[in-house]
């Protein structure tokens, strides 16, 4: 009996949803490149609750006609390759024809356009890949696309949507993608009604402006280099600018949205000794390259490309990032005044002869045979046998990195601490010499705090004498907009002014020292990692550690006798103190014995 059998349309419609259309911004990015290959130059998205409900986007591109409409839900029906060696002369964002059918089999889709040749246009609905009506309509020029209910019918898919702000995120982050590829096409985008991004045409500068902020106008250092392999323009960072996170890195090939670790690396390298190690500056890259020279035709995102001749690319970028840097780095001209100048002579050998340097130095003296000197070094030797004395019997640590300090190693410890290079903060114990991580220690004290002041909204507010601005991609607006009320309940002042604009009025009254924008963003960068599909507890945990880590006292601050004391005695009141919220140990002990054995 025959066991194969060939699936149905609509179930292979199905399967190539699951990795055509994985979430709504899967849809935005498809049908966004479809109306930009239709030559649309202005063009609308709008969604309503992320895209779960209804997402419709508006274009006055060329347009179908009735016989097109309903080709273009047949799977692998394309106007944009006929044969297979068009796949490498490829000019056009899609090319697969699996984008609408995918789409039509998970979700309700009304489709309404008409050519710009027609009189009448034609509204075409289907229910999961089923057409339910196709009829004439008085429409506009282009195409608009409304999808409704997205994965009605494959209710496991749309049960594991995250929640409605990490969906916007992931909207925005793929319309950003195209935006920042056509400059000269008008977008709109809404969300629930609200205008969140309005871009008129402009040059690509002021697109990238328009989309981040305008803080990164004076950042940007433009590229521009033309080879035989390809050509790279765009902008990169000055190196001030680099973050360990959170900062915009796109590389873009023939107008198209790419991954690419290897050229990546390529970009960092050029910074080399300019940045602090494992921080990126921002960059956005463009690759101009012979279409037969690369393949798209790798993954269904066409995010991975593969590249003919990458080292020789990789070493092209490197240069022209190199040479953006010195070129355009702003390192202020010396200006001399010369006005009242001393008057400098000029050096003459037979006048001013050189002689070797002579040391002074008395032969007879000795410094041990003063009677101050001999009282400190008696002094200096009674303090370290009392450091390293023991006191009364107790039970030694058991390991190098205990998981439960003893109860009585607190009151075992030395008065007396010593701070060495700034970093570590050292002092006798019953059991040895112990060893602590300043900042990694007050990250603990601090972690706890402040998550302690999320739990009993007890933050208190230093307010600024003027208020500060702060500008944040949509994106990120999305993210600082869910967390907001918990960064006022650890005692920050922050209001949306709209359009991605906040002012910061005030910050904790414990902080007050910290540059507040500096505070922000960097609190907003940490828990944009996490925070946009975190439960509330784990967004409150990534919130404290992000504020611990920024104001936690940093390496190479000098501490005085008191504060070292202070540091230990709060570590060791910790629920925790042996390691970082993030899982760093936090101090070490070195025993007494191994101490005796290295001085044998």
């Amino acid at each position: 009996m025959d066991i194969i059998q060939l699936l149905p349309d609509s179930v292979a419609n199905q399967i190539a949803a699951g990795e055509v259309i994985q979430r709504p911004a899967s849809v935005i990015k498809e049908l966004v490149e479809n109306a930009v290959d239709a030559g649309a130059k202005n063009i609308r998205v709008l969604v309503t609750d992320a895209g779960r409900t209804s997402l419709q986007v508006i274009d006055d591109g060329c347009g179908m006609s009735e016989t097109d409409a309903r080709l273009a839900f047949e799977r692998h029906a394309t106007s944009k390759i006929r044969k297979a060696d068009d796949l490498f002369s490829l000019h056009t964002m899609g090319f697969r024809g699996e984008a609408l059918p995918s789409i039509a089999a998970v979700a309700q889709v009304v489709l309404t356009t008409r050519m710009a040749t027609d009189e009448i246009g034609t509204c075409l609905t289907l229910h999961g890949s089923r057409v339910i009506s196709q009829e004439p309509v008085a429409c506009p020029v282009g195409s608009n696309f409304r999808v409704d209910n997205l994965f009605y019918n494959v209710p496991a898919r749309r049960k594991f949507l995250k929640s409605n702000a990490t969906e916007l995120n992931n909207i925005l982050t793929a319309f950003e993608r195209i935006v920042l590829v056509y400059p000269d096409i008008a977008f709109q985008l809404y969300s629930n009604q609200q205008e969140m991004l309005s871009l008129r045409p402009a040059p690509l500068r002021q697109r990238i402006v328009d989309v981040f902020g305008k803080r990164l106008s004076q950042e940007l250092l433009p590229i521009e280099v033309n080879t035989a392999f390809c050509r790279i323009s765009g902008f990169v960072g000055k190196p001030e600018t680099s973050r360990k996170k959170g900062n915009q890195n796109y590389f873009f090939v023939n107008g198209r949205y790419m991954r690419h670790p290897y050229f990546h690396k390529a970009v960092v390298g050029a910074y080399e000794r300019l940045v602090a190690e494992g921080t990126v500056p921002p960059y956005f890259i463009y690759f101009d390259v012979a279409p037969a020279n690369i393949d798209v035709n790798i993954h269904p995102t066409k995010t991975e490309i593969k590249f003919e001749d990458e080292q020789g690319i990789f070493q092209i970028l490197s240069a022209a990032v190199k040479d953006a840097i010195g070129r355009f780095s702003d390192i202020p001209s010396i200006d001399f005044d010369t006005e009242g100048k001393p008057d400098i002579p000029v050096f003459d050998p037979q006048r001013d002869a050189i002689r070797m340097p002579e040391v002074q130095y008395n032969p007879g003296y000795n410094p041990f045979e003063t009677s101050t000197s001999r009282r400190s070094v008696a002094s200096n030797l009674s303090m370290l046998s009392e450091l390293t004395r023991p006191s009364a019997p107790l039970p030694d640590t058991p390991s190098l990195f205990p998981d439960e300090p003893a109860p009585s190693l607190i009151t075992e410890k030395s008065p007396e601490h010593y701070q060495y290079k700034g970093r570590y903060v050292m002092t006798a114990v019953k059991s040895g010499l112990m060893i602590i991580d300043q900042y990694r220690a007050d990250v603990r004290i601090c972690y706890e705090r402040y998550l302690e002041q999320l739990r009993r909204h007890s933050g208190s507010t230093q307010k600024l004498l003027f208020p500060e601005m702060l500008q944040f991609s949509p994106s990120d607006s999305v993210l600082l907009q869910r967390f907001l009320p918990d960064l006022l309940t650890m005692g920050f002042d922050i209001s949306d002014l709209g359009g991605g604009s906040f002012a910061v009025n005030g910050i904790p009254s414990a902080v007050e020292s910290y540059d507040p924008l500096s505070l922000v963003r960097n609190v907003v960068t940490d828990a944009a990692e996490k925070g946009s599909s975190a439960s509330a507890d784990e967004l409150h945990s990534v919130l404290a550690l992000s504020m611990a880590r920024n104001t936690a006292i940093d390496y190479g601050q000098v501490l005085s006798n008191d504060e070292m004391e202070r540091l230990v005695n709060e570590l060791f009141a910790c629920a925790n103190a042996n390691y970082t919220p993030d899982g760093r140990p936090v101090l070490a002990i070195l025993p007494q014995a191994d101490i005796e054995q290295l001085l044998r």
